[in-house]
């Protein structure tokens, strides 16, 4: 009897360690974007590194400081990266996540009843004067939008990283 509860603890013990090693990825909530008031899940692009990576610790890369000054954090499988230093978010046609308005893939043509006029454009991209700072479209050889950039600063000022997602 004693022989077999000792097996029974030992087998009890056992299971328990082994489940105490299992590691888990840093799991992140769902990537929220609010492109009229320039956040994600509240993370605006005034955001320090330490705010991007404690609400959304399942990064895929972090650098941060590089000798262009281009502090980032990429979440190359979410479609966004944070630049902390440049002041601006990036979110690529690979985002996984909910859009309020829903953008991404939306034509040229359509935007002026949400976003009014763009105070720059080019034959690829539109920038919009924001309340946060500016927004910039990017756009496909279709004319729908496959890249957007949110940054606190006026197109004056904005300075881009040449990293990807």
């Amino acid at each position: 009897m004693k022989t077999i509860l000792f097996i029974i603890g030992c087998i009890t013990t056992t299971l328990s360690v082994s489940a105490q090693l299992v590691s888990s990825s840093p799991v992140c909530p769902t990537f929220k974007v609010d492109v009229l008031d320039g956040n994600i899940n509240k993370i605006h692009s005034k955001s320090t590194i330490g705010e991007v990576t404690k609400m959304f610790p399942c990064f895929t890369e972090k650098v941060d400081k590089d000798d262009v000054e281009c502090t980032r954090v990429i979440y190359k499988d979410k479609g966004v990266s944070f630049f902390p230093g440049r002041n601006y978010i990036e979110i690529n046609d690979k985002f996984r996540g909910t859009m309020e308005p829903a953008l991404m893939g939306a034509s040229r043509g359509g935007l002026f009843r949400t976003l009014g006029n763009p105070k720059m454009k080019d034959a690829n991209w539109d920038a919009f004067q924001t309340q946060y700072g500016t927004l910039v479209l990017y756009y496909n050889k279709a004319g729908k939008i496959n890249k957007i950039q949110m940054s606190s600063r006026g197109t004056e000022t904005m300075k881009l990283c040449e990293a990807a997602n």
